[in-house]
C-alpha cells in the first residue's frame, strides 16, 4: 500500500465535525492549513478526480505524506483556530496577509486636546481614528494637502506644537488656529475636526450643506469677512467632489472585492466606496497559493479587516463564499453593529462588483506580462553566462568598513528578478582583526553557506562585489565546503576609467577575461542593480553600527545617564544630531529624566562635538 493509499483510508475514520486539517510534506513540513465545517466531507474532495480542481493543487496533494486533524466544537471555533495557527506556522501555500506598509492611511487621535492628521504605514488599535488606506503616497498627500487648505487645525508635529512661542506662517495665512500659541478653545477646535472627518468619511455633500449654513447666518449678522472665507471652503470642497466618481445613489460607504487566479499567481481587488464615491482602488498579488477563488477570497476578506480599523456597513464580494455567516459574525465583532456581505447578481451594485472584477483581471494580466519579461531576461542572462541552472534566486554579498572599524557585511537576494528584502542579512564580522576585505568574505560567506535549511535554500547564483579577489575566495571556500557543482558563482567589478574601462566587469572562474555582454546591455544593468543593492544595504549597516557606537561612547561618559536612560534618548530622539539640537526642557519632559540629567546631557554634547 502506498502512501497516498494509506491516506485515502486514513480520511475513512475522519469525523464529520468541524475542525482545522494540516497538510504536511516528508518530515513533517507543513504547507497548509484549512477549516471545514465538515471535514471528512472537505478532505475526501481533495483526493476525487474534480475537473474544479486546478492543476497546481492536484500536484501538491499527491505530495501530501501525513494530515492532522484537530477537531473544534463549532464551526466558529475552526475559523478562529484555523486563524491562528497560519499567523504561528505561516504555510507556504496559504494567503498571509502582511503588514500592509505599501498603502498610506491618515490618523487623528481625537483623545489630544488639539490633535492633528498625519500620514501612518501602520494601523494599530490604539485607540486613534484611521481613514484609508489610500492608493498610494500621492493620493494621501494629496488629501492632506486639502484637508490642511480647507480645514483650520494645526500643521506642525508634537514637538513643535509644544515648543512654539509665536504663531506661524499658517497662522498669518489664516489656515490655523494657531492652538499652540493662542487661547483658542477646546469647543472650536474640535468643530474643524469634526468636519474634517466629514469630508474624510466622504459625507461631502452633507458638509457643503453645512457650511452653506454658516455661510448664511454669517451673511445675515453682516460678518462678510466670515461669511467670504466660507464661500471659499464651499468652492474647495465642491472642486473635490467634481473629481471624484459617483458610483452609487444611496451615498452608502461599502468596500467591494474581487478575485482573480491564473495558475501560481492570484490578484484581490478592493475598491472602497464612500459616501457613494469611489475613493480607492487597491490590488493584493499572491503566488504559490492553494485555495481556489471562494477560498481565497475568504480568507482575504478575514485577514484585511484585522488589519483595516474602518468596516464599512456593507461588503459586495464577486464569488460566493461558503461561510458568510460566519465572517459577518466577526465584521460585527469588530464594528460593533450589524455588516451585510453581499452578492449582488443586478442593479448598480452588480456593477460595482464587475468593476472590480474587471480591475482584478487588468491587474493580473499586467503582473503576468511583468512575469514573463522576468523570466525571460533569466532565461537570456543563463544563456549568456552559460549557467548550470535558471538564476531564479540570486545572492550578492559586500562588505563595509572604515579603516577595519566596525566591520560588517550585506547579503541581498532576488528571486525571479525582485528583490526579496525579507531574505536580506546582516553580518557583523567576528573573526578578523583588523582590515582585510578578504578574510571578511571569506567569514560570511563560511557562515551563509556552512548552514542550510529550506528557508535558506542554497542560491543558484552567487554574485560577489570586488572582482576577481573576492571571487576566488568564494571559489576556496566552495571547494572546502564541498558545494562544487551546487550552484553558479560569478564576481563583479567596477569599471577602471584610468585603463579606459567603460563598463563594470563580470569575472567567471576559471575565465581570464570578463563576460562580454555586447548589445545585451540590460543583463548587466541587472547584474549592476542588483550589486548596487547589495553596496547600499551593507553602507546602511555599518553606517547604523557606527552611528550606535558613536553615539552610546558620548552618552556613556555623562553621569546619571545609565542604559534605561540612553534607550529612552535613542527610542525618542533617533540620533546624536537631534539629541544636541532638543532643548533642556524637552529632554527633561521625558520619563525618568529631571532638568539636572538634561543640562549635564546638553553640556557633554556641546563639550564633545566631534561626535
Amino acid at each position: 500500500m502506498n502512501q497516498q493509499q494509506n491516506i485515502q483510508q486514513n480520511i475513512q475514520r475522519v469525523t464529520g465535525e468541524p475542525g482545522v486539517y494540516l497538510m504536511k510534506y516528508a518530515a513533517g513540513w507543513l504547507f497548509y492549513i484549512g477549516k471545514a465545517r465538515n471535514l471528512k466531507k472537505r478532505l475526501a474532495s481533495y483526493f476525487k478526480n474534480s475537473p474544479r480542481m486546478d492543476g497546481k493543487t492536484a500536484m501538491l496533494v499527491t505530495r501530501i505524506r501525513d494530515l492532522e486533524t484537530i477537531i473544534t466544537r463549532t464551526e466558529k471555533e475552526a475559523l478562529i483556530l484555523e486563524s491562528n495557527l497560519i499567523k504561528r506556522h505561516r504555510p507556504r501555500y496559504n494567503i498571509v496577509l502582511k503588514d500592509d506598509k505599501r498603502y498610506p492611511s491618515l490618523r487623528i487621535d481625537l483623545n489630544e486636546k488639539y490633535p492633528n492628521f498625519s500620514i501612518v504605514r501602520k494601523t494599530p488599535r490604539d485607540g486613534a481614528q484611521y481613514f484609508g488606506p489610500f492608493a498610494s503616497a500621492q493620493a494621501v498627500r494629496e488629501t492632506l494637502r486639502t484637508i490642511n487648505k480647507t480645514f483650520k487645525l494645526r500643521k506642525c508635529r508634537d514637538r513643535e506644537f509644544r515648543n512654539r512661542t509665536r504663531p506661524c506662517l499658517h497662522y498669518q495665512m489664516n489656515s490655523c488656529l494657531a492652538p499652540c500659541c493662542l487661547d483658542v478653545q477646546p469647543e472650536d477646535y474640535r468643530e474643524q475636526v469634526n468636519e474634517a472627518i466629514m469630508f474624510l468619511k466622504g459625507r461631502t455633500p452633507d458638509l457643503i450643506q453645512k457650511v452653506k449654513k454658516e455661510m448664511a447666518a454669517a451673511s445675515d449678522t453682516q460678518a462678510f469677512e466670515q461669511a467670504a472665507r466660507l464661500r471659499d471652503k464651499i468652492f474647495s470642497l465642491e472642486r473635490t467632489i467634481e473629481k471624484q466618481i459617483a458610483v452609487t445613489t444611496d451615498f452608502g460607504n461599502r468596500d467591494v472585492f474581487a478575485a482573480e487566479q491564473s495558475g501560481a499567481h492570484s490578484v484581490v481587488t478592493v475598491l472602497s466606496v464612500r459616501g457613494g464615491f469611489l475613493t480607492a482602488s487597491r490590488h493584493y498579488s499572491f503566488s504559490e497559493t492553494m485555495p481556489g477563488k471562494q477560498e481565497l477570497m475568504d480568507a482575504f476578506i478575514r485577514q484585511y479587516y484585522e488589519r483595516h480599523p474602518f468596516v464599512p456597513s456593507e461588503v459586495l464580494v464577486a464569488a460566493k463564499l461558503e461561510d458568510v455567516r460566519l465572517i459577518e459574525d466577526l465584521l460585527k465583532g469588530l464594528k460593533g453593529r450589524n455588516v451585510r456581505l453581499h452578492r449582488p447578481v443586478r442593479g448598480e451594485k452588480a456593477r460595482l462588483v464587475k468593476l472590480a472584477q474587471r480591475n482584478a483581471q487588468n491587474e493580473l494580466k499586467n503582473i503576468l506580462a511583468q512575469r514573463d519579461a522576468e523570466m525571460d531576461l533569466l532565461r537570456r542572462l543563463q544563456q549568456k553566462l552559460k549557467l548550470q541552472r535558471l538564476p531564479q534566486r540570486i545572492e550578492c554579498f559586500d562588505n563595509s568598513n572604515i579603516s577595519g572599524t566596525e566591520p560588517v557585511a550585506g547579503m541581498v537576494v532576488f528571486e525571479n528578478g525582485l528583490a526579496r528584502k525579507s531574505l536580506y542579512r546582516k553580518y557583523r564580522i567576528q573573526t578578523v582583526a583588523g582590515q582585510d576585505d578578504y578574510a571578511y568574505m571569506n567569514e560570511v560567506l563560511k557562515r551563509r553557506l556552512g548552514k542550510t535549511t529550506a528557508s535558506t535554500a542554497y542560491p543558484d547564483l552567487l554574485m560577489v562585489d570586488g572582482g576577481k579577489g573576492q571571487l576566488n575566495i568564494a571559489r576556496a571556500v566552495i571547494r572546502e565546503l564541498k558545494l562544487d557543482g551546487c550552484f553558479d558563482l560569478i564576481g563583479i567589478a567596477k569599471k577602471d576609467e584610468k585603463k579606459g574601462e567603460t563598463q563594470d566587469k563580470i569575472f567567471k572562474p576559471a575565465r581570464a577575461n570578463p563576460v562580454s555582454f555586447g548589445r545585451e546591455q540590460e543583463l548587466l544593468l541587472f547584474l549592476q542593480r542588483i550589486r548596487d543593492e547589495a553596496h547600499r544595504f551593507a553602507i546602511g549597516y555599518h553606517r547604523q553600527r557606527r552611528s550606535k557606537r558613536s553615539l552610546q561612547s558620548v552618552l556613556d561618559t555623562i553621569a546619571g545617564v545609565g542604559p534605561k536612560r540612553k534607550s529612552a534618548l535613542l527610542k525618542y530622539f533617533g540620533s546624536l544630531k537631534k539629541i544636541r539640537a532638543a532643548s533642556v526642557e524637552e529632554i527633561s519632559s521625558l520619563p525618568g529624566f529631571n532638568r539636572k540629567v538634561a543640562e549635564s546631557i546638553q553640556k557633554a554634547l556641546s563639550t564633545n562635538p566631534k561626535h
